[in-house]
C-alpha cells in the first residue's frame, strides 16, 4: 500500500518514471511549483499528478498519493510528528 508522501517538494529534482503520456517518461527536472493537482518542472513542463509516477529522493511515488494541497499535506505531517515525539 502506498503512503501519501508528507515531504516538501518543492526544489527537488525529480525524473518521471512512468505516465499515461509515454512522451514524459524520462523526463527530469527540479520541482519549480506545485498545486493540488499538478506539478511544473524546472523546463516549464506542467504534470498532471493523477497521470504520473515520479521518482524523488530516490523514492518512487505515485503522484495520486500527492494529490493535496502541498500545504494541506505538510502541515498534517508536521502536526503528526509533533505528537509523535510527546
Amino acid at each position: 500500500m502506498a503512503k501519501i508522501w508528507k515531504k516538501e517538494i518543492i526544489g527537488k529534482k525529480t525524473k518521471v518514471v512512468d505516465s499515461k503520456n509515454k512522451s514524459l517518461v524520462g523526463m527530469n527536472g527540479n520541482i519549480i511549483e506545485e498545486t493540488k493537482n499538478t506539478i511544473t518542472l524546472s523546463n516549464k513542463k506542467k504534470l498532471l499528478k493523477s497521470h504520473v509516477t515520479l521518482e524523488i529522493d530516490g523514492e518512487i511515488i505515485e503522484g495520486k498519493m500527492l494529490q493535496k494541497k502541498p500545504e494541506d499535506r505538510i502541515k498534517k505531517w508536521k502536526n503528526k510528528k509533533t505528537l509523535e515525539l510527546k
